[in-house]
């Protein structure tokens, strides 16, 4: 019997952990760095509703469930601009931000370098302050996480209350996640 109980909890643990990683992941992809980018004339010709955050220019959010599009919304609304606008700017942002090239084994891309660079290109494009739209980045990063988390913890204490997990192992799972140990979380 204990047995069984440790197989379960792992694999409730190891669930658990998925799921985070999986929430978490398209957190930490929205902010992956490549080169700072230089605007093109064809940055306002078309929309796909992506966010552009993504290295792979599919994009975790703007590829599945229209959530590109929510952030696009949501920049817009905190910036004062037409959505179309930012959408554009942001298709143009992941077009000039390709990777050319799949990042070395172990290496990381730096998401504040490319937060960075994705800001500078959407005050340029938008004739918006870089400050302005860093700030609204952030912003709208913090409320994903902050509705990350939300979702978490009601997974967590449901799994408690179901008896998948004591208390102590859902506290574990929150500060593994708060802290980047499992789940991508912690930035």
């Amino acid at each position: 019997m204990r047995r069984t109980k440790k197989m379960t909890l792992g694999m409730s643990g190891a669930a658990l952990a998925l799921a985070a990683g999986v929430g978490f992941a398209g957190m930490a992809s929205a902010t992956t760095t490549t080169p700072t980018p230089t605007p093109s004339a064809s940055s306002s010709t078309s929309a796909d509703g992506n966010t552009g955050t993504a290295p792979d220019g599919m994009g975790r959010h703007g590829g599945r469930g229209g959530h590109g599009l929510e952030q696009a919304s949501a920049l817009a609304a905190k910036l004062g601009v037409d959505e179309a606008k930012v959408t554009d700017a942001l298709k143009a942002f992941r077009e000039a931000n390709k990777p050319t090239t799949p990042p070395a084994d172990g290496q990381k891309p730096d998401p504040a370098a490319r937060e960075a660079a994705l800001a500078k290109s959407l005050a340029e494009s938008l004739g918006i302050d870089e400050a302005k739209v860093t700030s609204a980045l952030q912003e709208i990063r913090s409320d994903e996480q902050s509705t990350h988390a939300a979702e978490l913890k009601t997974r967590l204490d449901k799994a408690v209350a179901d008896g998948k997990l004591t208390q102590a192992e859902a506290d574990a799972v929150t500060k593994a996640v708060q802290n980047g140990v499992i789940g991508g979380g912690g930035r």
